[in-house]
């Protein structure tokens, strides 16, 4: 691949923001709007739950119908991009989460992690963006989501 080392090194870049912005979308902005972030015929897959949703349409159904009381904060780290052409890459990226359900306002007692995990991503050039192609999630850590308990007075 003949790429300019600024060139490859933007377009990396490019590719990393994509991975931070989903999921700063996911915890403090709207959840449906990460379909923006994946092709028309992007991919969101979970292998071992069985979830596979294709489409930017399905993807913002998908996303969008996170509980409106859920509370959430995703840390991400390791994101190690690679150019394979100068229009395609892929990435993998780590990540924590941490959430509960029934958040009504409020600094909620810290808490273990949720999930651990990472995500495997191929990114396609489209129209001069960089986006999501296939996400695939892989959970070696995961529990149930916690129910924060309303404190009766």
């Amino acid at each position: 691949m003949d790429l300019d080392p600024s060139q490859q090194l933007i377009a990396e870049r490019a590719c990393e923001r994509v991975v931070l912005d989903f999921v700063r979308q996911l915890d403090l902005g709207e959840p449906s709007s990460v379909a923006e972030l994946f092709t028309e015929d992007g991919s969101w897959e979970w292998p071992e739950g069985n979830r596979l949703i294709e489409g930017r349409q399905a993807l913002r159904t998908y996303f969008g119908a996170r509980p409106a009381d859920r509370l959430s904060r995703r840390l991400m780290s390791n994101v190690l991009v690679t150019l394979t052409s100068p229009g395609s890459a892929i990435s993998t990226a780590y990540f924590t989460t941490y959430r509960i359900d029934g958040h009504h306002g409020g600094q909620v007692p810290a808490g273990p992690p949720v999930q651990v995990g990472h995500y495997e991503d191929t990114f396609r050039r489209v129209e001069g963006s960089w986006l999501i192609a296939t996400r695939t999630l892989f959970l070696p850590f995961g529990g149930p989501t916690p129910r924060q308990r309303r404190l009766v007075a």
